[in-house]
């Protein structure tokens, strides 16, 4: 698997006592560019073997699931399937998903309606690693290969990649960022994670635990999960606040986790007083940092996910290219950094010049 490498610079923070937020900037080094066309009205049944077709340059259908679909994170996946696809030109992408990632067996079922349909090959993000695991072997026997983006399985087939960020290295670092924004002196501090049985949940909830073991001033009061649900996540961090007046800092794990937070704290009446290192780069979540509501965002490259997923996937199918796991990417953002070349490329991304590498 490649990994990023890191590179760290440091500011001063909105009046916060000189207390330091590292802007941690990570990017994958990645292959060359591959590529995305919808087929065009032909009639011709796509193969159903899944062994690759070496030299073969004909139509190609994919099926491309997220967790779930409607959040911003997933539609810039899609995007970024899409784009390799109409690079590499005649490549169908079939995009489909459930409405919300609480729905396993609804991601499952469709998991296997693909399988039945024939489609040359399934990309896909795990919506819980043990309940999916059956479903990527069913494909396999099946005779078509899989990919995996975001989140994996749980056993992962050897034969089977996952492009996706190193959520436990990142959540680490979001401990760190939180420890130096909230510096010197005991402070407690909450974990909003999302959804439980997920494998970037898991690795993410690990992640900042181990990295808030380094630091012996910070307590850990509160852990909910906000089910991918931005009221969800108001609600539970509301009750946390109740609980905890003198809470400090908050890590929310996704999207909707981070929102439901953030309105949570300006609700209380607390916005720029309680510390929010957030994940993910939604509109609003930029916003909110702009404004100093949320103090660093983690970013990672689901453009990139996408992208990598059907690129190598095609290379796969027509070539016979291995295929195999790489680390997507992740950038840590602050008020100093947001609007630099190289985030304004992954909050921005475009197939004319795609954030790949």
């Amino acid at each position: 698997m490649a990994h990023s490498t890191t590179g760290r610079r440091t500011s001063s923070h909105r009046g916060r006592g000189g207390t330091v937020l590292a802007a941690v900037v990570a990017t994958a080094v990645l292959g060359a560019c591959g590529g995305v066309e919808v087929r065009d009205g032909s009639d011709e049944e796509p193969a159903a073997t899944g062994e690759p077709a070496e030299g073969s340059s004909g139509p190609l259908e994919l099926a491309v699931l997220p967790k779930a679909v409607g959040h911003e994170f997933w539609n810039t996946v899609r995007a970024g399937a899409e784009c390799a696809a109409e690079l590499a030109g005649d490549v169908t992408v079939e995009w489909d998903g459930v409405t919300a990632e609480t729905d396993v067996e609804g991601q499952v079922n469709l998991v296997q309606n693909f399988v039945t349909r024939q489609v040359d090959g399934i990309v896909y993000a795990a919506t819980d690693s043990t309940a999916l695991a059956p479903a990527t072997q069913g494909a396999l026997d099946a005779g078509i290969p899989v990919a995996m983006i975001d989140s994996g399985t749980d056993p992962q087939p050897e034969d089977v990649p996952l492009y996706a960020t190193d959520n436990r290295a990142a959540a680490v670092e979001a401990a760190n960022l939180l420890a130096e924004e909230l510096g010197a002196g005991e402070h407690e501090v909450a974990l909003i994670e999302f959804q439980p049985g997920s494998q970037t949940n898991t690795e993410r909830v690990e992640g900042f635990t181990e990295g808030l073991a380094q630091h012996d001033n910070l307590t850990l009061v509160g852990q909910q999960p906000s089910h991918s649900d931005v009221n969800e996540a108001r609600r539970v961090t509301e009750d946390i606040l109740t609980a905890n007046p003198n809470l400090a800092g908050i890590f929310a794990a996704n999207e909707p986790s981070v929102l439901g937070a953030a309105q949570a704290v300006e609700a209380a009446g607390r916005s720029g007083e309680i510390v929010i290192i957030g994940w993910d780069a939604a509109p609003d979540e930029v916003a909110g940092l702009r404004s100093g509501q949320i103090s660093a965002l983690v970013v990672q490259n689901p453009f990139n996910m996408g992208y990598l997923g059907v690129k190598n996937m095609v290379e796969h199918l027509r070539e016979g290219t291995p295929l195999e796991s790489a680390d997507t990417g992740v950038t840590f953002l602050t008020q100093e950094n947001v609007d630099t070349e190289e985030a304004q490329a992954i909050l921005e991304p475009s197939c004319d010049n795609p954030p790949v590498g």
